[in-house]
């Protein structure tokens, strides 16, 4: 299996872990903020394959407590739940980053026991989603699926906004509370511009404002927190 990226040690990917980060390609969302942008529009080459990431895990165990596997969207990879297996009986736990859009892989992989931890996106209110997504018209089924699912606590949990003064305000967070009603953790991730993100000219909120869109969220769900703020 070929793997775009390795970050060797993380300690923001997986909460309260010191992880490595293994970063898939291909995404089937354009959102105009990501700063992956190399990994969604690809084909970005292979930085190693398997093989060469599993020996790499053997050699950290006792320094490492964690992987995260992140994309891109690494759902869309068919030979993802080998790979996790792999991972899962060196005694890793697996954190795993979607934007929720396959469900039924998801739930396929959670029931397994393939993944301990679940982020999922939450790109906006759902009357922005395709908007905000970068794929007007898009189908929101799979993503109202994906968070039913984890609302079942199957697997451990978190939901993420990441938010951007240009497509996200009050009314967005107005409608997210409700969509994840009971929700164990929502974290707002302001937004960082950097040379790879796909569309130029997009901002942050301040932390006040950040902290406002909170507000809106926490009748909703146990623990709402601001990151990158």
């Amino acid at each position: 299996m070929d793997i775009q990226g390795l970050q060797k040690m993380t300690l923001l990917d997986y909460p309260g872990r010191v992880a490595c980060t293994v970063f898939l390609g291909g995404c089937d969302l354009r959102c105009p903020f990501c700063h992956n942008g190399g990994l969604v529009l690809g084909p970005m080459p292979a930085g190693l394959d398997s093989e060469e990431l599993l020996a790499f895990l053997r050699k950290r165990r006792g320094l490492l407590d964690g992987v995260c596997v992140t994309g891109g969207e690494p759902l869309l990879r068919p030979d993802l739940p080998e790979l996790l297996s792999q991972i899962k009986e060196l005694g890793y736990p697996v954190k795993l980053d979607t934007n929720g859009g396959r469900p039924a892989r998801l739930r396929a992989l959670a029931e397994r026991g393939l993944v301990d931890y679940v982020a999922m996106d939450v790109k906006n209110s759902p009357g922005r989603y395709g908007e905000t997504a970068g794929t007007p018209g898009l189908d929101l089924a799979p993503f109202r699926e994906s968070v039913s699912f984890l609302l079942q606590g199957t697997v451990d949990y978190e939901f993420r906004t990441t938010v951007v003064r240009e497509f996200h305000d009050a009314d967005s967070f107005r409608a997210i509370g409700p969509w994840i009603a009971g929700a164990k953790r929502y974290f707002l991730q302001s937004f960082v511009d950097r040379d790879t993100v796909l569309q130029e000219g997009l901002h942050p909120w301040d932390g006040e404002t950040l902290e406002g869109f909170a507000d809106l969220v926490r009748p909703y769900v146990q623990q709402v927190e601001l990151r990158g703020v």
